[in-house]
């Protein structure tokens, strides 16, 4: 709600400038009614949802989970269906009007139960990737992933990941400017997408070439490795040239092309949100000559590497120092 709510407004108010929210936050609950996590926290929401009118998008939290139980499978994702039934039909309703619709950890279980997640990849907290392939065996489960983002519906990995998911989609909605300083604002670390995912990088994957996507997915993983066209057309059964051709039908991009822009995505987060050398982020990303990489980079982003660094780059927060001069003990997040 944070994330949303300060959305252009808590980095302006720091810089002394007029705020421009973003979003507009309405929280929302089954017969608005208090919701209730763990029995530790009770938030009373805005309104019932029966109230919500038009939402353009409807975020599902985790919906709390009974730790002594929740390794008898399929229990917890029983209970939390059982006890949000009511809501399925509504997360329907709004997903056929065109509203997004995203899901963090259990509350993934919710979109899955809707239906909503069918020949779509999601993820879920890698702890119950199982129970979900059990449960909802037409989704097609990728727990490595933090963020997936299937173009109308978007999911995230465990409880902490809403932070993640929510900058996710403040920068597809508001900007990468405005994401980026809505995290500096409140100290948090943009999206960590690209350590496992590429939610983000906007290839087109809405296609039925199965041969495509299952190359797509394979450079997705393997991205870092020296690749050849031709022997990624041999992994699918195509020959080259058939395969350059339907790649670039399916998805608009030649292969080279596709791995590149994949190669600079992930240069774009590492320069953003790590402490690694030029050179260290060429290797990272599958680059040996950092020469090269530096030219591909900035004719991919009008920068070059350090200069986009030096704009974006969000410095990590560690060992903090108040303004006595204290040292700061800042203790690490922590989820199940």
């Amino acid at each position: 709600m944070e994330i949303f709510r300060n959305a252009g407004v808590l980095w302006n108010l720091l810089k002394g400038k007029a705020p421009e929210p973003r979003f507009r936050v309405t929280t929302a609950s089954l017969g608005g009614g208090p919701a209730v996590t763990d029995q530790l926290v009770s938030l009373l929401p805005s309104c019932a949802v029966e109230a919500v009118e038009q939402p353009d998008i409807v975020f599902v939290p985790a919906g709390g989970l009974p730790f002594d139980t929740m390794m008898q499978t399929g229990y917890v994702i029983d209970a939390v269906i059982d006890q949000n039934a009511a809501i399925i039909p509504w997360l329907r309703n709004w997903a056929n009007t065109g509203t997004k619709i995203a899901g963090v950890c259990s509350g993934v279980a919710m979109l899955a139960e809707a239906g909503l997640l069918d020949g779509k990849r999601a993820t879920t907290h890698w702890g119950l990737a199982e129970i979900y392939r059990k449960r909802f065996p037409d989704v097609d489960w990728q727990p490595d992933y933090l963020i997936t983002d299937a173009g109308d519906i978007a999911c995230s990995g465990g409880i902490n990941s809403a932070a993640d998911l929510s900058l996710y989609l403040v920068e597809r909605f508001a900007g990468r400017e405005i994401a980026l300083e809505c995290a500096k604002a409140l100290l948090i670390e943009m999206p960590r997408t690209w350590q496992v995912a590429f939610a983000d990088v906007m290839l087109r994957e809405d296609h039925n070439d199965e041969n495509i996507q299952r190359a797509q997915d394979w450079v997705h993983r393997h991205f870092q490795r020296p690749i050849g066209v031709e022997a990624i057309a041999a992994r699918v059964g195509m020959s080259p040239r058939n395969f350059i051709r339907r790649f670039k039908d399916a998805t608009g991009h030649t292969p080279l092309s596709y791995i590149h822009t994949i190669r600079v995505t992930m240069a774009k987060r590492l320069l953003e949100d790590g402490q690694q050398s030029i050179q260290e982020v060429s290797q990272a990303v599958g680059y040996e000559d950092v020469i090269f990489f530096r030219d591909l980079f900035k004719r991919h982003t009008g920068v070059c590497p350090t200069e986009y660094r030096t704009r974006f780059g969000t410095p990590p927060i560690t060992n903090p120092v108040d303004r006595r001069g204290s040292r700061i003990e800042v203790p690490a997040r922590t989820s199940w």
